[in-house]
C-alpha cells in the first residue's frame, strides 16, 4: 500500500477520498490551509474509518514546509485538490485564484521534483473543454478557454503537467475532469460544508430544506432541453473519491499524462433535481425561475467510457442516493461543521 500525500484534504471532496484512500489500505497525510474547509472534517474521517491520517496545516505554497514535509514522509504520490474553486468569485479576485490554483500548483510540483515523488493525481473540472464543444465530452476534444477564471486555472494547471510529463518521463499524472459532485457520506458524518451563500446547486437545495435560505432560484427556463432548465452530469461525492483512489493504483503502475472524465454520462435537469428532491425526502423546496446567468451552458455531460475501461471505475450511485445522502448529511449537520 502506498503513502498518499492529499492537498485540500479537509475540504469536500478532498474528505471524502481520505476515507476511500483509508479504507483502501494507504496511509494519508493531509496539507490543507483549512481557508475554506475545516479539521473537523478529518477528526470524522478518522472515527468513520476507525484509522488515523496525518494532518500538517499549511499551505501549498510555502515551499519550505512542503520540503518539510516531503522529508519527512517517504511519500509515493499526491492527489492534488487544494486550491479556490468559487466560480462568481473568481471573476472578481482572479490573481488571488491564479496565486492559489497556478502559482500553487507550480509550487507543489517543484516540491515533488526537489523530493523525486513523480506520481500525481490532479482535480481537474469539466470547464476546461469551454463552450464549443457538444456533449457528451470526450476526453481527446480540443480544450478550449473556459468563460471563467476558475477554469482557466484548471486549463493552464493541466497544460503545465502535460508539458512537465514530455520533459521528464518520470512524471506519471492523472488529470480527472469532474463534472457536478453532489451527494454526501451515507453515515451524514462529512458533507459538503460551503462558506457564505453557496455556489454550487446542492447546497443550497438542502439549505432551503432546512430552513437557511428562503426559496431556491432556477437560472433561466428558456433552454433547449426537456424542460428548458439547464442539465447537468451529477456524479456522487463517493463515486468521485473511488475514482481517485483508482487513479494512484494507475499511475503507480504507468508513465505519462492522462485525462479521464469522471461523470456518469447522464444528463439531468435542474428541475428535475428539484423535483426527485422533493419525492425522495418528503419535504417541498420553494423555488422562482430567474434569468439566465451569462456563461451556463444549455447542457453538458460526460462520456465516461475511458473511465470505465482504463480505470475500472463505475459509478454506483444513482440520482436518488445523491439527493437522499445530501439531505441526511445536511439534516445532520444544520449548520455544516460549525454545528
Amino acid at each position: 500500500m502506498a503513502k498518499i500525500l492529499v492537498t485540500g484534504g479537509a475540504g469536500y471532496i478532498g474528505s471524502h477520498t481520505c476515507v476511500e484512500l483509508l479504507n483502501a489500505g494507504h496511509e494519508v497525510i493531509v496539507l490543507d490551509n483549512l481557508c475554506n474547509s475545516s479539521s473537523e472534517s478529518l477528526s470524522r474521517v478518522e472515527k468513520l474509518t476507525q484509522k488515523s491520517l496525518t494532518f500538517v496545516e499549511g499551505d501549498i505554497r510555502d515551499s519550505q514546509l512542503l520540503d518539510q514535509v516531503f522529508q519527512q514522509n517517504s511519500i509515493d504520490a499526491v492527489i492534488h485538490f487544494a486550491g479556490l474553486k468559487a466560480v462568481g468569485e473568481s471573476q472578481q479576485i482572479p490573481l488571488a485564484y491564479f496565486d492559489n490554483n497556478i502559482a500553487g500548483s507550480i509550487s507543489l510540483v517543484q516540491a515533488m521534483q526537489r523530493a523525486q515523488v513523480f506520481k500525481l493525481v490532479f482535480s481537474s473540472s469539466a470547464t476546461v473543454y469551454g463552450e464549443n464543444n457538444p456533449s457528451p465530452y470526450q476526453e481527446d476534444m480540443p480544450l478550449n478557454m473556459p468563460n471563467n477564471n476558475y477554469g482557466y486555472t484548471k486549463l493552464v494547471v493541466e497544460q503545465m503537467l502535460e508539458k512537465a510529463a514530455i520533459a521528464d518521463e518520470r512524471w506519471s499524472i492523472a488529470l480527472l475532469r469532474y463534472f457536478n459532485p453532489v451527494g454526501a457520506h451515507k453515515s451524514g458524518q462529512i458533507g459538503e460544508d460551503p462558506q457564505g451563500i453557496p455556489n454550487n446547486l446542492m447546497p443550497f437545495v438542502t439549505q432551503v430544506a432546512v430552513g437557511l435560505r428562503e426559496k431556491l432560484s432556477i437560472f433561466g427556463h428558456d433552454y433547449d432541453t426537456a424542460d428548458g432548465t439547464c442539465e447537468r452530469d451529477f456524479i456522487h461525492v463517493v463515486d468521485l473519491a473511488k475514482a481517485h483512489v483508482l487513479a494512484i493504483q494507475n499511475r503507480l503502475n504507468h508513465q505519462g499524462c492522462r485525462a479521464w472524465n469522471i461523470g456518469t454520462g447522464q444528463p439531468i435537469s435542474v428541475l428535475t433535481l428539484k423535483d426527485t428532491f422533493e419525492k425522495v425526502n418528503q419535504i417541498q423546496i420553494p423555488f422562482e425561475f430567474a434569468a439566465r446567468r451569462a456563461g451556463d451552458l444549455a447542457s453538458f455531460y460526460a462520456d465516461n467510457a475511458r473511465a470505465v475501461k482504463e480505470l475500472g471505475w463505475t459509478p454506483e450511485y444513482g440520482l436518488e442516493d445523491m439527493l437522499a445522502d445530501s439531505w441526511k448529511w445536511q439534516k445532520q449537520n444544520p449548520k455544516g461543521y460549525g454545528s
